[in-house]
């Protein structure tokens, strides 16, 4: 039995709440996710899967309900305590790489360990490592406006796994590729997650890149359902 790395049980988030008009995007959620263990989140435009997405990074709030990550329950902790447990069990992939422009490919993937406390050798040696793993080793120096689309998404890809997160989230981290460097990304992102046994959330409209994950998850209208293999 794997240990749990994320759990949601009745959750719901609304907006404007206390207000005549209040929006509720998520409706009574409940999921359990354990270490590695990959997921793909699908849905029309406007389901709620980026704010799906948000609440397991702990960027936001539920309005209601429970939510643990890595057995350790979020709902009462103050912003400090819910920062500091972020840093160090999640990280991030957005379809925007997010790269520091004045940084290096290697100062960038260093950057979350750093700001974590650990020395700087130990940061330099781990992001080297990841770089290389995803095939940059010898762009370590380059800045992300001399690297390719593909290349900047592979960094990104690294820092997201340089603290050893229980969990990677992705929304659309492809989504702005070209289609045989979007597959190159995808794999070699699923590849450094296996290796380094993290579970993953993957928010895609790509059916066909979902079915290449362990479970599909679909939300419509603000309710979450998992998908049989043959509905993906």
């Amino acid at each position: 039995m794997q240990p749990e790395v994320v759990r949601l049980v009745g959750v719901t988030k609304a907006f404007n709440v206390g207000t005549p008009i209040e929006n509720e995007v998520l409706h009574g959620i409940d999921l359990q996710l354990t270490r590695g263990e990959f997921a793909a989140v699908v849905g029309p435009s406007g389901s709620g899967k980026s704010t799906l997405l948000n609440l397991i990074g702990l960027l936001d709030r539920p309005t209601q309900g429970r939510l643990a990550v890595t057995g350790q329950e979020t709902t009462e902790l103050d912003d400090a305590r819910l920062t500091a447990l972020r840093g160090h069990a999640i990280g991030f992939v957005f379809q925007y790489h997010h790269l520091i422009a004045a940084f290096t490919a290697l100062e960038n993937v260093m950057m979350p360990m750093l700001l974590a406390g650990q020395g700087v050798a130990g940061a330099h040696k781990r992001a080297q490592e990841l770089l290389e793993s995803v095939g940059l080793g010898h762009r370590l120096q380059h800045k992300p406006g001399e690297l390719s689309g593909g290349e900047r998404q592979r960094a990104a890809v690294a820092r997201a796994l340089v603290n050893a997160p229980a969990c990677v989230l992705g929304d659309e981290p492809t989504g702005n590729l070209d289609e045989k460097t979007a597959a190159n990304v995808f794999a070699q992102m699923l590849e450094l997650n296996r290796a380094q046994r993290t579970s993953l959330v993957l928010v895609t409209h790509d059916r066909s890149l979902a079915r290449k994950l362990d479970r599909v998850l679909e939300l419509h209208e603000g309710k979450l359902r998992e998908l049989a293999a043959r509905d993906v």
